[in-house]
C-alpha cells in the first residue's frame, strides 16, 4: 500500500511539473505573439486557468500528505501528550468535516458544470469543480488514515507538536533537518 501511495505521489509531481510547464509554454507564448505580433492563442487564457486551479489543488494534496501545509507546532509542542493527542483527533474531525461541506459543494457544482461550457474551447465547467473534488477526497482520506493511526495508537501517526513521526524534527531556525 506504502508503495503504490509513493508511486501516486510520484505521478502526481509529474504531472503537476508538466502543467507548468504548459502553463508557461502558453502564457509566454501568448504575451510574445500578443506584443510582437499583434494576435495570440485564444484559448491559452482558459486551458492556464484551468490548469492553475489543478495546480494549486493537487498541491494542497501533496503538502497535506506531507504534513507542509502551516500549523501551531510550536503551541501543541508544549501540551502535554494526551492534550496533545486530543487536539489532533479534533482538528482531525473538525478537517474531515471541512473536507465533506468541500466534497459536498463541489459535487453540486460539479453536476452544474455539466450543463455549462467554458467560453473558447466548450468544455465542461465540471472540469473546474472536479479540480476541487477528487483533491478533497483524497485529502479525506489521507486525513482519514492518519485518523485511525492516532486512534490505534500507531507510532508512525502524525500529531503535531511530537516532530516527525520518520525521524525529522524542527530546530529553531524553522527549517526541518535529517537526524
Amino acid at each position: 500500500m506504502k508503495r503504490m501511495v509513493e508511486a501516486l505521489e510520484m505521478v502526481t509531481e509529474w504531472i503537476m511539473a508538466l502543467m507548468l510547464a504548459v502553463m508557461v509554454a502558453l502564457v509566454f507564448g501568448n504575451v510574445v505573439l500578443r506584443y510582437g505580433f499583434n494576435s495570440g492563442i485564444v484559448a491559452a487564457e482558459e486551458l492556464a486557468r484551468l490548469m492553475f486551479v489543478w495546480l494549486v489543488f493537487l498541491g494542497a494534496t501533496l503538502a497535506l500528505r506531507r504534513h507542509q501545509h502551516l500549523g501551531l507546532d510550536i503551541l501543541q509542542s508544549r501540551l502535554p501528550v494526551r492534550v496533545r493527542r486530543a487536539c489532533a483527533v479534533v482538528s482531525h474531525l473538525l478537517m474531515i468535516y471541512a473536507l465533506w461541506l468541500f466534497i459536498e459543494g463541489s459535487w453540486f457544482q460539479l453536476l452544474i458544470g455539466m450543463e455549462t461550457r467554458s467560453t473558447v474551447l466548450s468544455f465542461p465547467m465540471a472540469f473546474y469543480a472536479a479540480a476541487g473534488f477528487f483533491p478533497a477526497i483524497a485529502m479525506a482520506l489521507t486525513i482519514l488514515a492518519n485518523l485511525w493511526k492516532i486512534l490505534s495508537g500507531d507510532a508512525a501517526a502524525h500529531i503535531p507538536g511530537n516532530g516527525d513521526p520518520h525521524g525529522a524534527t524542527a530546530p529553531q531556525g524553522g527549517a526541518i533537518a535529517e537526524h
